[in-house]
């Protein structure tokens, strides 16, 4: 993976074919601390203990088209290169909350890469699940979720091909914007 975008995408896609009808996304860039946090957390069917236990083993995996699963592994291994860490909780039957804490002064650390665009396809290409996308930058909050856009689209659906694109602006701007010290003002 060659962004946390990508690591975002990949970690939100496995929340959203486990049958989970809400999914919510944290992305918290707190600099004082030194840290990028990223979580996925769903209402999916979750894992049990002996499961959990071995996710982060690139052998383990739930797919049946292959027998390996990268994407836990992987992040796990980002997010130590950098000097932070990796959590898990889940529980069988109520969903899982996956978390990764990164150093962003780390010479390893991964861009942030098209966070807006990556929020968008989860959010267009899943339009019966419930996305809820939050970024946090050292207090400063953008907030999108799936009904507040279904309200403003006013009856086009989420996967229509032509809210793509503005979509993915709406979240790149807020993202922009929570970025800027200044809130966006001269």
């Amino acid at each position: 993976m060659k962004d946390l975008s990508l690591h975002l995408l990949d970690i939100a896609q496995n929340s959203m074919v486990v049958g989970s009808k809400n999914v919510t996304i944290s992305l918290v860039v707190d600099t004082p601390a030194d840290a990028i946090t990223f979580a996925v957390i769903d209402d999916g069917r979750g894992m049990d203990a002996d499961f959990l236990q071995r996710v982060a083993d690139p052998f383990t995996t739930t797919r049946t088209t292959r027998k390996v699963g990268l994407g836990i592994p992987l992040l796990k291994q980002n997010a130590e290169r950098t000097g932070g860490s990796m959590h898990i909780e889940s529980t069988l039957g109520k969903g899982t909350r996956i978390e990764a804490v990164l150093r962003p002064s780390s010479i390893d650390c991964l861009p942030l890469g098209d966070i807006g665009g990556a929020v968008a396809m989860m959010i267009c290409s899943n339009p019966h699940i419930n996305v809820m996308f939050r970024y946090d930058n050292n207090g400063r909050v953008f907030e999108i979720d799936t009904h507040t856009l279904e309200e403003a689209l006013d009856g086009i659906p989420l996967n229509d091909a032509s809210v793509y694109m503005p979509i993915t602006q709406l979240i790149q701007s807020g993202i922009a914007e929570t970025d800027d010290p200044q809130g966006g003002q001269d």
